[in-house]
């Protein structure tokens, strides 16, 4: 079993059943996954967020519920993917919990295979997440580094201007346009206009079309 004082992501398992803590925490180091057990929600919350790369959570338990531990981690920006561990009952808990952004909710007592599978989902999910979000900050990045004109132009060409609108517009050439949409599309590493377009609906420029608009 994984303990406290290890170095890598783990997935936090907060109940107040030492016996449950315990067949998780197997059970999850059986398929290679490491764990760190927690008995309440205080203990888990006191904990370095950046150790857990998922966490499995009671519902009910002393002291916070596994709702107001939720609410506490939405409230710090905590990213880690939640999965509720609920009883006989608590299906209208775990709905609100999932209205909040839990990943999932999974019933006691619990089928093996499903946790498991739920969890690499949530892993899977999560790791989606923080690549998107990485690219995102790395386009912002390169954003901030172009010229006042280049973000000008970039904006004009996400709402569908052409060169020559651009320039009657800004009181410029049409070459000059051209030089710095090039030289804009090079720095956000866009290899084509759509590219572009989509590039700055990510950024915020502009306002993404029904059914469009995906994050780079």
């Amino acid at each position: 079993m994984s303990h406290a004082t290890d170095p890598q992501p783990c997935i936090a398992v907060v109940d107040d059943d030492d016996a449950l803590r315990e067949s998780l925490a197997w059970l999850l180091d059986s398929v290679g996954l490491s764990t760190c057990a927690y008995p309440d929600g205080d203990a888990f919350l006191a904990a370095a967020p950046e150790r857990h790369a998922a966490v499995l959570l009671d519902v009910r338990m002393p002291g916070l519920s596994g709702l107001q531990v939720q609410q506490r981690l939405n409230e710090r920006g905590d990213s880690a993917p939640v999965i509720f561990m609920t009883g006989h009952g608590d299906v209208p808990m775990a709905v609100a919990a999932l209205k909040a952004g839990a990943f999932d909710f999974i019933e006691k007592p619990f089928n093996h295979q499903q946790l498991i599978d739920t969890v690499q989902q949530a892993l899977a999910e999560h790791r989606r997440l923080c690549a998107t979000r990485s690219r995102l900050e790395m386009l912002h990045e390169r954003y901030a580094a172009l010229r006042p004109k280049e973000r000008q132009i970039l904006v004009h060409v996400a709402e569908g201007m052409t060169s020559r609108e651009i320039a009657e517009h800004l009181g410029i050439s049409a070459k000059t346009v051209e030089v710095y949409r090039l030289r804009a599309m090079k720095a956000l590493g866009a290899a084509n206009l759509a590219e572009l377009v989509r590039l700055c609906v990510a950024l915020g420029l502009v306002d993404a079309l029904p059914g469009g608009g995906h994050a780079p």
